[in-house]
Order: structure tokens, then sequence, then C-alpha cells
């Protein structure tokens, strides 16, 4: 059986049914794109046990890691139960294929103090009334408030924010929408943006009825996720902490945050938008190494 034609319907399947990310179908088809040459180099076309360990005992001498390791793991065993599940394949050959534990680091965490500093940046950056720095505060002030993904925030229209209840409608993953709050000062942000920030960068767009998304970019158009990623690696190499520096670093704040002032586990859950109660769980991990490091420095007896 050629791969090619079952792999093109496969990642269609996943882009347009199971409604999974631009990204996501990306990560899927670069892993796709690694089996099939692998395939090629081997002189076939037939997708079996013993082929795909081959595949994954290639990468892993190669020195790939094993969260790499793992998801092309999780890519093959997919795929092959998606080519039982249509009839193409008469046994899932990766039913029985294994990778090693993907290595589970802890999700970066900025203190109180922290984004408290953050925020005066913001609000002096945007006291000048520029749109860009109008705009930039109420995306941080909604990403930390809302514990939004990046793709939520940018998928965003003006009709979505309830500013009478504080609350959001977003679009997750698998196009599943949810309502989640905000606070005061997000609102602030949100007003001041939209009443005096997103009115100017609207007129830059070449036909402004075209301009519906909440957050603009200067072109007057719908503002992209790597906008935001740029924007916020920039703010975030001004503060302590490792880890990866992108818009995620407030999600992660903001879920450990609730979880250390005493919200429900399973409501996190909710306003996050995990599918399982154990994606939310790695937070408890956060706070409980919180705690184990402030005893530590903090104890006699330690």
């Amino acid at each position: 059986m050629s791969l090619d034609q079952p792999i093109g319907d496969y990642l269609s399947y996943l882009e347009f049914e199971r409604a999974y990310s631009p990204n996501t179908v990306r990560a899927y088809a670069s892993d796709l794109a690694n089996l099939t040459a692998f395939a090629r180099k081997q002189d076939t076309d037939e997708l079996s046990l013993e082929m795909l360990r081959d595949w994954l005992w290639e990468a892993s001498n190669a020195g790939l890691s094993k969260s790499t390791l793992a998801r092309r793991s999780a890519t093959a065993k997919s795929f092959s139960a998606w080519l039982v599940s249509t009839k193409r394949e008469p046994s899932d050959a990766a039913a029985r294929l294994r990778a090693p534990r993907a290595e589970r680091s802890l999700p970066r965490v900025l203190t109180s103090q922290s984004m408290n500093d953050l925020f005066a940046l913001l609000v002096d950056r945007a006291a000048e009334g520029d749109p860009v720095a109008l705009r930039d505060r109420a995306i941080v002030e909604l990403l930390y408030a809302s514990a939004l993904r990046v793709s939520e925030l940018v998928g965003i229209d003006p009709a979505d924010v309830d500013h009478d209840r504080r609350t959001v409608l977003v679009t997750g993953k698998g196009s599943k929408q949810r309502v989640v709050p905000f606070g005061t000062p997000a609102q602030d942000a949100i007003i001041a943006y939209h009443q005096l920030g997103r009115p100017k960068l609207a007129l830059r767009a070449a036909e402004p009825a075209t301009a519906t998304a909440l957050f603009l970019n200067t072109r007057g158009t719908r503002l992209g996720t790597r906008s935001v990623y740029a924007l916020v690696s920039g703010l975030l190499q001004r503060f302590p902490g490792s880890g990866p520096e992108g818009p995620h670093a407030f999600r992660h704040t903001a879920a450990t945050h609730l979880l250390d002032g005493g919200a429900d586990l399973r409501a996190v859950q909710e306003m996050l938008g995990h599918a399982s109660l154990g994606t939310t769980q790695i937070y408890t991990h956060v706070t409980t190494e919180r705690l184990r490091q402030t005893y530590l420095s903090a104890h006699p007896r330690a």
C-alpha cells in the first residue's frame, strides 16, 4: 500500500472532521512525512510493527528527545488506528508500538509580583494612547485573566465579549466553545483599547469592513499568533525565570495562581478547557514544587 494517498486523506480528516489546529496538523504531517521517507529507504510501503519500531530506533540513535519519540509514536498509532477504522488495513500495525515516556517539565510560572510589575510597564506604555500599546495591554490582561490559549485569543471578535457579565466566548481545541470570566483590570484594558486604540487600527485596513476581529494588527486585519508570541517573548525577557517565553506562560501562571488561591481543580479544568482532569493536575505539581522550595528556603530543619 502506498502511504502518500492515505496520509493525505488522514491529514484532511484531522483538519476538517476533527477540527485540529493548523499547528497540530502540521506536526502530524511532519511526522508522517518522516515516516514515509524512512519507509522508502527500507524499500517498503508496508506499515508493520517491525518497520515502525525501526523508525523510532533510528530516531533514538539520531539523538531525538524522548518527547519527540513519544509524539512520533502517538502519530503512528493514531494514523494506524484510522487506517483500520476506514477499512484501508485489516489490522492495527501500531497497536503494540511503545516509545519512551515523554519527559514532563514543569511549566514556567511568574510570581504575583512579576505580574504586577509587568502590568505596570504595560500601563505606562499605553498612557499616551498609542493604539498598539493599548492593544498589547489588553492582550496580556486577557491572556492572564482568562488563562487563554493564544489561538483562542486571536479568534475573539468584539461580539464575543460580554462586559455586563465580564465573560468572553472563546473557541478552543476541536472547535469546542466555552465561556470564561475576566476581572475588572482586564475589562478596563479592553474598553480602553476598544474605544481608543482599535478604531485607529481598523482605519488602516484596505477595506474597513474586514476589520472584524477584536485584536487587530498594524494593517487593520486580525492579529496572528506569531505577533502575540513576539510580544510576549519580548516582555518575559525582562523577568527572571526559565522555560518557554510564549503566551502559554500566562496561561500556566493564571492556573497556578488560581490553585494557590484555593480554586477547585475541576473549576480550573473547566476554565482552561481541558478535556481531561489529568492535564490540569500538572498545575498541582507546580504548586507542590513551589511549596517544597519555600519549605527548603524557610524551614530551619529543612
